[in-house]
């Protein structure tokens, strides 16, 4: 099929939940999609051979042009995610602020390192993998793939990015932030479209492919880099994640970390608290009691809601749909209703959380439900409650509320999670840290402050400045002259 006898579907982004058009243009075509890797491809020498600091110069224009243009990313990503305007100003200000920290990174992690050893200079240097792959999702549509794209340009790769088809103008958008700052023509290119154009890019000629998702849409990334070693991949993936509570004095404090946990952003991050397990003590009724009471009263609604809500809707009205039908799922198979999620009659994206107690279920399924619905586990002691969280595949985050160190000390050595907090929400991160999950909800290639490891390869060199003989020779081997 030639590029003018290709199909060119409509991708049209609208505001969640409703018929209302945000952005509009036309997915990306297979030839289209080859054309930016063969682009990438081609301004890849003369970028990776381009001082860090000149790389570094571009990386900090960037950042400026984001700031200068806060109001119109904060616009876009509230009228495409549904995210209250408070939120929405968070992600944009998360643009610049990843730039510092992935100089600081890269400076620190990715610098030539020397030693002196007896055959001559040991020397550790780094180089860009290549061309780039980047896959981003709709929750964080601006901070998330900037998380990948700052470090993989300032180590030299060129990068091919595909936003999320929910959110594609704020994609573009970051695209020409980094255009206006002065960016070389090919080195960072958007393809627009669903997950057959993601999948096509995957199956192009990249030399690494970073993605943030789905534990599905990882595991179906990972298949399609089948008998491809040589393709670095880094999947960042769902959660499953437990809230702990045991012997916390402030009861209202842990009740409140605990709705931050589940419900910021509509439960739509991959940190967002599932599952809150409680020892089943004097205290927990409650907590129970107050984290009822924030799901009854937290402000649900729309971005420009006066006074602003708590949480906006969820990305479509289908994602809704998935969360109420999980609840009644869980109903049916034995769990017990504290608050029930609902529907708001305003918009069919728009839901009121729920908190479900499903200690009496028999089998609980083990899923990331990606929304406002938390399921609450009592259990008999601390051990148990351990035990309890560590029940799932997956392994993104995992906080205990407590004020006995002792139990942090026992919690930190046993929890299976990439993200462990202690009197923190689950959502806590530092961008000074690494991000990144065990088992289903990551592949050991932790980002955040440690994005700038697999945005380089390391190279070992053994340097001698001058060739001579060895004082010592193998045995076995003729000298002439000797």
């Amino acid at each position: 099929m030639t590029a003018s006898s290709e199909s060119t579907p409509p991708l049209v982004a609208c505001f969640p939940g409703t018929d209302e058009v945000v952005w509009e243009a036309t997915a990306s075509t297979e030839t289209q999609v080859a054309d930016a890797v063969s682009n990438a491809r081609a301004a890849l020498t003369s970028w990776q051979t381009s001082p860090v600091e000149e790389r570094i110069a571009v990386a900090e224009r960037f950042a400026d042009a984001a700031i200068q243009r806060q109001g119109q990313i904060t616009q876009q990503i509230s009228r495409e995610t549904g995210k209250p305007h408070w939120e929405a100003v968070g992600e944009a200000k998360l643009i610049p602020a990843k730039v510092k920290l992935a100089i600081d990174a890269y400076r620190e992690r990715s610098g030539t390192q020397q030693i002196d050893l007896p055959q001559g200079i040991g020397r550790v240097g780094y180089r860009g993998v290549g061309v780039m792959a980047v896959l981003g999702p709709f929750n964080f549509p601006a901070h998330l793939p900037n998380g990948h794209i700052v470090p993989a340009l300032i180590a030299g790769n060129t990068v091919v990015f595909k936003p999320s088809e929910m959110t594609p103008g704020t994609g573009e958008l970051l695209v020409q932030l980094w255009q206006a700052a002065g960016l070389p023509p090919g080195v960072l290119q958007t393809v627009q479209g669903d997950g057959k154009v993601g999948a096509t890019l995957v199956s192009q000629a990249v030399d690494g492919v970073l993605f943030t998702g789905s534990y599905s849409a990882g595991c179906a990334i990972h298949r399609l880099l089948a008998g491809r070693p040589q393709v670095l991949l880094a999947l960042e993936m769902g959660g499953n994640n437990p809230m702990v509570v045991h012997r916390a004095k402030d009861l209202d404090a842990a009740a409140y970390l605990t709705a931050v946990s589940a419900f910021v952003t509509a439960g739509q991050r991959c940190t967002c608290a599932r599952r809150l397990v409680l020892v089943d003590d004097a205290d927990t009724e409650p907590i129970l009691e107050r984290l009822t009471a924030h799901c009854r009263t937290l402000r649900v609604g729309l971005p420009d809601d006066d006074p602003e809500p708590f949480m906006g809707p969820l990305i479509s009205s289908l994602a809704a749909d998935r969360v109420l039908s999980a609840q009644d799922e869980w109903l049916r198979g034995g769990a017990v209703e504290l608050v029930a999620a609902e529907r708001d009659p305003r918009n069919p994206a728009l839901i009121r959380p729920g908190l479900i107690d499903v200690t009496a279920m028999p089998e609980r399924i083990d899923e990331e439900v990606f929304g406002p619905l938390l399921q609450v586990v009592r259990v008999a002691d601390f051990d148990a409650a351990i035990k309890e969280a560590n029940r799932t595949a997956y392994g993104l985050s995992a906080s205990l509320l407590s004020d006995d160190r002792e139990l942090f000390d026992r919690f930190r050595k046993f929890i299976r999670a990439g993200v462990v907090n202690w009197n923190q929400a689950t959502i806590g991160a530092s961008g000074r840290l690494p991000f990144g999950g065990l088992g289903a909800s990551g592949n050991h290639r932790p980002s955040g402050y440690f994005a700038a490891d697999y945005c380089s390869d390391a190279a070992a060199m053994l340097e001698s400045e001058s060739l001579s003989m060895p004082a010592t020779t193998m045995p076995g081997i003729e000298i002439a002259g000797q």
